[in-house]
């Protein structure tokens, strides 16, 4: 007899996509249909629907648009990541038309990316979030960046608190988190390996009590440790 076994097949990842634009779910459903590993679960037009999408199927990730009419990206993005089914949110941006990023930072999100990117990198960060890290958009960051400096300038004390008890090599490293670099880039940047910088980053999500590496750029704008002087 044979002792081989039969592995459980891998269950495509769920997606929810809400955007009230039809021709933007369009496109994204079609390549989706195309990927094994993928499968849209629902769609929304607007954020009240994709929240309820998500209970009723059971989605393990949305790929969220901000303006949408009646309840917003934003307020879907908190609800949906506040509640108990564990789906995480992407956020698909018109960087130049939104001003909502910084809410959906605050509301959960765990990735941002930009309508113009190739809609294979868009199902590519899909796969990231869904496998439970995160994912910016580097022109989204570099954006982000400029932004968060000129709005939201912290209180002169909370950095310092926000910042206890890392070392300064960790502060290196959530500087470079907070600048948008990969693990391999922050392992050129301070000449380490790869999974040295993995593992500073690991160190950093335990001792800030970040949720993800995008809770990781948060406080890197929030400490001062990112500016654009």
């Amino acid at each position: 007899m044979s002792s081989s076994t039969t592995e459980a097949p891998v269950q495509p990842v769920r997606i929810v996509l809400a955007d009230d634009q039809p021709l933007v779910r369009t496109a994204l459903s079609m390549v989706i249909a195309e990927t094994a590993d993928l499968v849209v679960s629902g769609e929304a037009a607007d954020g009240a629907e994709a929240v309820r999408l998500v209970e009723e199927t059971g989605a393990h990730v949305v790929v969220m648009d901000l303006r949408m009419p009646g309840t917003d990206g934003i307020e879907a993005t908190r609800l949906i990541t506040e509640g108990p089914t564990g789906a995480r949110v992407v956020v698909l941006t018109t960087f130049d038309d939104d001003d909502h990023v910084f809410g959906a930072l605050h509301a959960g999100a765990s990735g941002f990316l930009v309508k113009d990117m190739a809609l294979d990198d868009i199902l590519a960060a899909v796969r990231v979030v869904a496998s439970g890290d995160a994912l910016i958009a580097p022109t989204v960051t570099r954006r982000l960046i400029k932004e968060f400096t000129d709005r939201r300038r912290p209180a002169p004390a909370a950095p310092r608190r926000r910042a206890e008890g890392i070392t300064d090599r960790e502060r290196e490293v959530l500087t470079l988190v907070g600048r948008g670099l990969s693990n391999t880039e922050i392992a050129g940047e301070l000449h380490i390996s790869v999974a040295t910088a993995k593992t500073y980053v690991t160190r950093l999500l335990a001792k800030l009590d970040a949720r993800d590496r995008v809770h990781l750029v948060i406080i890197a704008y929030e400490t001062g440790l990112v500016s654009t002087s």
